[in-house]
């Protein structure tokens, strides 16, 4: 560690003095009592320890030199106060100017402006991200006074008298927490506030960040939730020279409640739990390297970490989905993307409150629904397939509304007879569907499927209920054996199809309008089980069997939550692009090599571009590969024993670890996405941005603290005064020039000369 082996040569030093060598008190006992929280662990700073013997009052005037360079950086908690403030005020300043503007819809707030009001009016939604970001909106539109009824159709959907600004302006307030944080993290891994204001203004003055920052977004309030798990795993990494203590226990407990704010925004919340983990895993087994520290300590140690960064989160995780299902516990448009047993939770849901037999018999008239996400009710209309769309039978479709026309009834496979005591339906038998309406049989056979080409085409057939073998179905508990009872709500079923050995199969595709736009229902000869080939039986009607509530069935808030999990990632997974709407690629974003529209798009519309400051996105790019090139420079200089002191020593030793860190951090932040296959957008590149930027700060601080290397250090002196003069009128001259990205433009478009940003198209992937 830096401040170990910084005071390791400073102890040789005084040790090689004669005039001090038989001093009874060693300056480590002077140290620990000026720094209380810095002690060596080292075993090499530890004999060092032993070895020297002085007195506070025998320093000389290098000695003394040597202390303060060395307290300088042990003094971690002394905050230059005055540097803060003015980051804090920066920020506040670029991300609350024009907040109001425009007054209208910009991008996704048509989805999470609407999804805050959701909460509000407590309706039940659904949405592929975890619910604490939308809920943190709705709170913050609460509190200030909207009261949920703005309807948050489209983009350009004007305001007018509804109160937003409350929303956006929680955004904004998180987004301005991202540069102060910036900056206490590189400050504590570098102990230098030019490195730390170097990071910060790279945040400060970009204008991606800022207009991320100013809307109803859910991105700035991930960013702060990763952004405040960095700082206190830093903050932590800190106190390790106080185990124990109350603000080890803070800033362990801030990083856990951290992570689990992270995660419960957005599942990329997950990539800055893998590394608080990495590091996390490091220190202990650091830890268990230390021969002073006893197993029990070390036990100690291990079940600390455990509370604090696994089971802390997982309750506060949790915890927001019990606040979640509390809440929203009137029947809504997420109604559809969940079980019938889900939806029968739901106040105003038809299946609330209702009564029905348990146990599916012969005879009972059904609807049974499909268990893909947004699955439809098996269906059936008077309406044939046209011609050339394999046989010209009756059509069967999956419908995601309920109608009398997704009822079926439940037939046995050679006759219609039904005792007065109705026989239940079990795993493994054979049936027929008959459609209710129409009296036809839900069909099978060799023809193509309309649109999924390898599938088999589902009709309706018959007349008045008689039909051909191609009518028999074989029923299937998923998980079931033979002579297990079908259970209404709870049991996951499959038809296969008796003739051909397929499986009844919902595609998800939508029909032309010959199908009315419906959903695609064909026969799968691919029998893995999946969603699509799920289906549970929703609504069932026997008067022959004894109702009972389904208040009995409803799942419990364990199965809830994993149902809930299983729909979010299987949506995430599925999302398509919006029409009209630009994807990008991974290797598009350090290199900012296209935008995302947010607002208007001819001249006569108020413009916004989510775009980043190209000159600070450049710098981030290069400083990344100058990290690259020092830090292997570093480890080759170690590994052939060139010996570094000083100074020297200290810098290489920041560069490779709190540097080595936040590089790190942007791998994980960004490697992942070439591994989705889910569309992409420029945003998601943000979070890898922040890492990027505060890597900036430590890089150029280092680079330029030790150019004295290649100079004499009169020159190396100038260096470092015009390339810090000339990175500060590039960032904000840029900032200058790209503001109206953020902040709105208008008028004539960045082509036509006249225009405010003429010129500044720099690449022709720009499209403001």
């Amino acid at each position: 560690m830096m401040e170990d082996s910084l005071h390791v040569d400073h102890c040789k030093q005084r040790q090689s003095s004669p005039a001090l060598r038989n001093r009874k008190q060693c300056m480590a006992t002077v140290a620990k009592r000026d720094c209380p929280h810095i002690e060596p662990v080292l075993p090499e700073a530890r004999k060092a320890h032993r070895m020297c013997n002085t007195s506070r009052a025998a320093f000389n005037g290098t000695s003394q030199k040597m202390c303060r360079r060395w307290k300088r950086y042990c003094h971690s908690d002394d905050v230059p106060k005055y540097h803060l403030l003015l980051v804090v005020v920066l920020s506040l300043c670029t991300r609350f100017y024009k907040i109001t503007e425009p007054a209208h819809i910009c991008w996704d707030e048509t989805h999470f402006g609407k999804m805050g009001s959701y909460y509000i009016n407590r309706t039940f939604f659904f949405d592929v991200h975890p619910p604490l970001g939308k809920m943190l909106i709705g709170l913050a539109g609460y509190l200030t006074g909207y009261d949920g009824t703005f309807p948050f159709i489209k983009p350009g959907d004007k305001y007018e008298h509804h109160n937003y600004w409350g929303m956006r302006g929680f955004c904004a307030a998180l987004g301005s927490f991202l540069p102060a944080f910036a900056f206490l993290v590189v400050l504590e891994l570098s102990h230098s506030t030019l490195a730390a204001l170097i990071a910060a203004s790279m945040i400060i003055f970009d204008t991606g960040c800022i207009t991320l920052s100013q809307y109803i977004l859910l991105d700035p309030i991930l960013l702060f939730f990763i952004m405040g798990a960095v700082l206190s795993m830093v903050k932590f990494n800190q106190q390790r020279l106080r185990p124990f203590s109350w603000s080890w226990w803070l800033w362990l407990i801030l990083t856990g409640v951290n992570l689990s704010g992270s995660l419960g925004v957005k599942f990329v919340g997950l990539f800055v739990i893998l590394l608080v983990g990495i590091k996390t895993a490091w220190d202990l087994w650091k830890l268990l390297g230390d021969l002073h520290l006893s197993m029990v300590d070390f036990v100690k140690h291990l079940s600390a970490r455990i509370f604090g960064l696994i089971m802390l989160p997982l309750f506060l995780y949790t915890t927001v989905f019990a606040i979640h299902f509390v809440i929203l516990n009137r029947s809504g448009p997420g109604d559809g993307f969940f079980s019938s047993a889900f939806q029968s939770r739901l106040i105003g849901n038809n299946l609330h409150s209702a009564t029905m037999p348990e146990y599916l018999a012969y005879g009972s008239i059904i609807t049974v629904k499909n268990l893909r996400i947004a699955g439809g009710y098996l269906h059936s209309h008077w309406h044939l397939y046209p011609e050339g769309v394999g046989a010209h039978q009756q059509q069967v479709t999956a419908y995601l509304h309920k109608d009398y026309n997704n009822l079926w009834l439940v037939k046995r496979p050679d006759n219609d007879d039904y005792s007065d005591t109705p026989e239940l339906l079990r795993h493994g038998d054979i049936i027929r569907l008959e459609h209710k309406e129409s009296m036809r049989n839900l069909h099978s056979h060799f023809h193509e499927a309309p649109l999924t080409k390898k599938h088999l085409q589902v009709t309706g057939y018959g007349i008045n209920g008689t039909g051909d073998p191609n009518d028999l179905w074989q029923v299937e508990v998923c998980g079931g054996k033979q002579g297990d009872p079908v259970k209404v709500l709870r049991s996951k079923v499959r038809f296969l199809h008796h003739a051909t050995g397929c499986v009844l199969y919902s595609s998800g595709k939508t029909l032309p309008k010959w199908g009315w736009e419906q959903v695609e229902v064909s026969c799968s000869p691919y029998l893995k089980e999946t969603p699509s080939s799920q289906w549970n039986i929703e609504d069932h009607i026997n008067p022959k069997l004894p109702n009972i509530s389904l208040c009995v069935l409803k799942p419990s808030f364990l199965e809830i939550l994993l149902e809930s999990h299983i729909v979010m990632i299987r949506g995430n997974s599925g999302l398509k692009p919006k029409d009209n709407e630009v994807s990008s690629k991974p290797w598009h974003w350090p290199i900012n090599y296209q935008g995302l529209r947010f607002s208007g798009v001819n001249e006569t519309e108020y413009r916004v571009y989510l775009l980043g400051n190209p000159v600070i996105w450049w710098l981030n790019l290069f400083a990344l590969g100058l990290f690259v090139v020092m830090a292997m420079g570093c480890s080759l200089t170690l590994q052939r024993g060139i010996k570094l002191e000083g100074d020297r020593k200290a810098h290489s030793q920041i560069l490779m670890e709190g540097g080595g860190l936040l590089f790190l951090g942007w791998l994980i932040h960004y490697l992942p996405f070439y591994t989705m296959g889910r569309i992409l957008y420029y945003h998601h590149y943000f979070p890898a941005m922040l890492f990027s930027s505060m890597l900036t700060g430590i890089t150029l601080d280092t680079f330029l603290h030790n150019t004295d290397l290649l100079f004499s250090p009169a020159v190396a002196k100038c260096i470092l005064r015009g390339s810090l003069t000339l990175l500060l009128f590039g960032v904000l001259y840029s900032f200058y020039l790209f503001h109206p990205l953020s902040y709105g433009m208008s008028g004539p478009l960045a082509h036509d000369p006249t225009s405010s940003m003429s010129g500044l198209r720099w690449l022709d992937s720009w499209e403001f």
